[in-house]
């Protein structure tokens, strides 16, 4: 018969995980959907798509977007339309955290 198992007590690294995802802006909330909507400077996809204004944050991603969604219309960089340069945002005093990083610190 073996006896009863002792409780582990949580580790350092486990409870500095817990407070790392406690104070770290990971995307969700107003600030959030903002970003990933692309109403203050384009998100983080940075092109858009001007056939089907599906957005892609680099141009190796809307590359690959492009061969595998329009095999017939050739690819040109050029008419591709930059969200940073047209969504440029205005000069805020109260800076909004991106993805990573928080002002709670």
């Amino acid at each position: 018969m073996t006896g009863k198992a002792k409780p582990k007590k949580h580790t350092a690294k486990e409870i500095q995980a817990k407070i790392d995802a406690a104070l770290t802006n990971r995307g969700g909330g107003k600030a959030g959907i903002a970003d990933r909507t692309g109403k203050e400077k384009g998100g983080h996809a940075k092109y858009e798509c001007p056939h089907c204004k599906i957005t892609a944050p680099d141009l190796k991603t809307m590359q690959i977007h492009h061969e595998s969604k329009h095999p017939k219309i050739p690819y040109e960089e050029s008419k591709l339309v930059n969200l940073h340069a047209v969504l440029a945002p205005v000069a805020e005093t109260n800076p909004k955290p991106g993805i990573r990083g928080s002002l709670k610190k």
